[in-house]
């Protein structure tokens, strides 16, 4: 197994060799019978929170959720750390005749590559959960600072369902939480993966702010996701 580096660079780095392994096989998430229901809702709701928005997704991942949340945007720009990812990413968007899209590499800890002001929409599927509890509202505070005034956020994310969701492997000193996955080949990786409930994540967003005030902050439920969308005043 791969350690979990306590120096912050370092485990970013590991999460990224981590999930260019799995590129090949992350979509078999996606194939669990009880999470079909779910899945098919909330391809209906994400797109109309982008309409006619020139949106940023970070940490796109293969691409699952970049043809949804494009749909109906004025410009969507699909981004992640990994080449191997971004390359899925744009194959699945060419065959499910999505808008065109613009994919680039881009850290989406920094963000410093981020025109701002450019884009007044964002939304980012199953990244929240891999920040750190100690680095979110930070993190939250610089993503604020690069979009546009009156923005609108959504984040979306797995909530825990025992039998469904890979079983918690140890909680570190901060009150993250950790997943041992298997890799094809290669052993298995502890992955950081944080489940918020209401409370923790609305107050993450409060707390952030980046000098900038947030509105309509709202919590949205599914049996096994969630989802967090909020307005940049």
């Amino acid at each position: 197994m791969e350690p979990s580096p306590s120096d912050p660079d370092d485990a970013d780095g590991a999460l990224r060799r981590y999930y260019a392994q799995r590129a090949p096989s992350y979509d078999a998430v996606y194939a669990k019978p009880e999470r079909q229901a779910d899945l098919r809702a909330i391809e209906a709701w994400l797109p109309a929170w982008f309409e006619g928005r020139d949106g940023l997704e970070i940490a796109c991942g293969t691409g699952w959720w970049t043809p949804h949340a494009a749909r109906l945007s004025r410009h969507w720009c699909a981004t992640d750390a990994n080449p191997q990812m971004l390359a899925l990413a744009r194959a699945k968007a060419s065959l499910a005749g999505a808008p065109p899209i613009d994919f680039r590499l881009l850290d989406a800890w920094t963000l410093q590559d981020v025109p701002l002001g450019r884009y007044d929409a964002l939304f980012a599927g199953f990244w929240w959960s891999h920040v750190p509890r100690e680095r979110l509202a930070s993190w939250l505070g610089v993503l604020h600072q690069r979009l546009a005034p009156g923005a609108v956020i959504v984040m979306l994310d797995n909530r825990f369902v025992p039998g469904s969701s890979t079983p918690i492997s140890r909680w570190d000193a901060a009150g993250n939480t950790w997943q041992s996955r298997p890799l094809a080949g290669h052993g298995t990786h502890e992955v950081l993966k944080n489940f918020p409930d209401e409370r923790e994540a609305v107050a993450a967003v409060a707390e952030a702010g980046g000098g900038v005030a947030v509105r309509d902050v709202r919590w949205h439920l599914w049996p096994h996701y969630w989802a967090l969308s909020w307005r940049l005043g």
